[in-house]
């Protein structure tokens, strides 16, 4: 499963960016269609209970899903087989 930021939805409070124990959230550099500056996953494989949740049967963390006041943080299924990059840090 990997995080997604639906752009229509989000408002640019930048909340995601303070809760997420992992970090992988940027504050926004560019402006949207609505001149909101949508924050950015920059590192989204440091997100490890997302990337290994499939496969150790983790839960998700939901920290920034929880916290966004416009539920515009969600989680979509990968394909089978895609790629991914995972960073696991001690």
């Amino acid at each position: 499963m990997k995080l997604v930021i639906d752009e229509n939805r989000c408002k640019g409070c930048n909340l995601c960016t303070q809760v997420c124990p992992y970090r992988i959230f940027s504050p926004g550099a560019r402006a949207n269609r609505k001149g909101i500056l949508v924050p950015v996953l920059d590192r989204p494989e440091r997100c490890t209970n997302c990337r290994l949740q499939a496969l150790y049967g983790r839960t998700l963390c939901g920290v920034c899903q929880l916290t966004c006041p416009d539920q515009a943080i969600g989680w979509v299924s990968e394909r089978p087989y895609e790629p991914v990059r995972i960073e696991v840090e001690y």
